[in-house]
């Protein structure tokens, strides 16, 4: 089992959820079941799967968290659009969450590479 709190992009995943909680919070109360429970269990997603595939057996099964991860990442990203266009999130706001998202799903692909290619070559 490797320790998925040693990863830098699990450390980045974390501090974004705590930004997407703050960011959020000021979300319209009609939406509370709605787009906020949305961006936020999306935002949950990254790193709890980044979490669960250190926890598992092996490359291959990390690789596929990691990879669940990343689609995470990319419903995250719609997601917060979605919360711009009304205005429930400030273009400041929506742009520092969008480039820390965006630097999470480049070290995902890094890292899925690198596992990827780390099996085939053994």
């Amino acid at each position: 089992m490797k320790d998925f709190r040693k990863l830098e992009v699990w450390q980045k995943a974390h501090g974004l959820v705590l930004a997407v909680y703050r960011e959020t919070a000021g979300f319209p109360k009609e939406e509370i079941y709605g787009l906020t429970s949305q961006v936020r269990r999306a935002a949950v997603s990254i790193p709890a799967n980044i979490a669960e595939g250190c926890g598992r057996n092996g490359d291959a099964e990390l690789a596929h968290f990691l990879q669940m991860a990343s689609g995470s990442a990319s419903e995250l990203s719609y997601e917060l659009e979605l919360a711009r266009d009304p205005g429930y999130l400030t273009a400041d706001q929506h742009a520092s969450l969008t480039f820390t998202l965006d630097e999470i799903g480049k070290m995902l692909n890094v890292l899925i590479h690198r596992i990827r290619s780390s099996s085939s070559n053994r």
